[in-house]
């Protein structure tokens, strides 16, 4: 089966800078797991634009897009639980074609079915994050992942970002008191909007500003923005026995050292780790599904703010550079 993509080849950029281009490719032979998908809508990532401006992912032509709400058009010999014509919501992996893409093929393990009357924008605004929020929150610092069965509060540097939004709102659920980070009006006021409890200002001293709402330390603290820069504070913040997490590569040697006679953990998320190394795929299928559960509970709400419909080489690149800017709030939906 061939699909048409919008993808790129490093070092052949279009007009304007873009390097955009629609290609034919040939979907691969599905395996038992594995289901054809034809996209209606996804949404972009910081992730998406980093990995066009390095040149890394996917083989040549590159096909960037991991979130994404389609229908099922064929499905694996072993697929038991999602039929021809489902709408499913998924985050993809960086090891296939992702979903700048009229059709791919995804592994159904790693998809939710999406029900109907449920908005296709909304739901493809949500996967990436939420995964990196819940696996951060609920299988790295141990939180109980069930409504108010948690206590103690976190800081979440960066709370108004995509992660960050998802972050407070599951942290919310959950039972904690939420402390995020946000300096512009726009994005303390999404924070706010987000269930924040407080919200501090990154540009200023966090550690002075955590003493005057009465916090000398914290049980759960996470870094979604310059873990370099943040690094050394939050380790001192940390209470002992506490866990400390980051979503953001860093760029030198962390001194975990520091962590040391607190007993405190130091977190690494990626949410790609578990389908680039085959590891318990099947728990990104389960934890979508509870987030259509939360959606449709009204317990969190979508991300999405912006829609771009088209299917284009310029509709991709014109997202891209929304999201480029630095002063999104929420997510960008591409509407095929």
């Amino acid at each position: 089966m061939i699909s048409r993509v919008i993808g790129f080849e490093k070092g052949f950029p279009l007009s304007n800078g873009n390097h955009f281009e629609t290609y034919e490719v040939m979907l691969p032979k599905l395996n038992r797991f594995d289901l054809v998908v034809k996209n209606l809508a996804v949404s972009i990532n910081p992730v998406d634009t980093k990995l066009r401006q390095t040149g890394k992912g996917t083989p040549q032509p590159h096909v960037l897009g991991f979130d994404s709400v389609g229908i099922v058009t064929q499905v694996g010999s072993e697929v038991s639980s999602i039929e021809i014509g489902d709408r499913v919501v998924f985050a993809g992996t960086t090891k296939r074609f992702g979903s700048y893409s009229e059709s791919q093929v995804v592994d159904s393990r790693i998809v939710a079915k999406l029900p109907n009357g449920f908005s296709t924008d909304e739901a493809a605004a949500m996967p990436l994050t939420f995964l990196t929020a819940y696996e951060l929150l609920f299988e790295k610092m141990k939180l109980v992942p069930e409504e108010n069965q948690n206590n103690g509060a976190i800081l979440i540097i960066n709370g108004a970002g995509g992660v960050g939004s998802m972050a407070t709102q599951l942290a919310k659920w959950a039972g904690l008191t939420v402390i995020t980070t946000a300096s512009r009006k726009e994005s303390k006021e999404w924070s706010e909007k987000m269930g924040a409890d407080h919200v501090i200002d990154h540009h200023k001293d966090l550690t002075k500003q955590l003493k005057k709402i009465n916090y000398n330390s914290l049980p759960y603290i996470m870094i979604l923005h310059s873990t370099d820069r943040y690094f050394d504070e939050m380790s001192d913040l940390l209470e002992p026995f506490g866990h400390l997490g980051s979503i953001v590569e860093s760029s030198k040697d962390l001194n975990i050292a520091k962590l040391k006679n607190k007993s405190g953990s130091f977190d690494w998320e990626y949410m790609f780790a578990k389908t680039d190394y085959d590891y318990n795929i099947a728990s990104q299928g389960e934890i979508l599904a509870l987030m259509i559960h939360l959606l449709q509970e009204k317990k969190i709400k979508s991300t999405l703010t912006k829609i771009i419909p088209g299917f284009s080489p310029d509709v991709f690149y014109q997202a891209h550079q929304f999201v480029e800017e630095n002063n999104m709030i929420g997510k960008l939906v591409v509407h095929y």
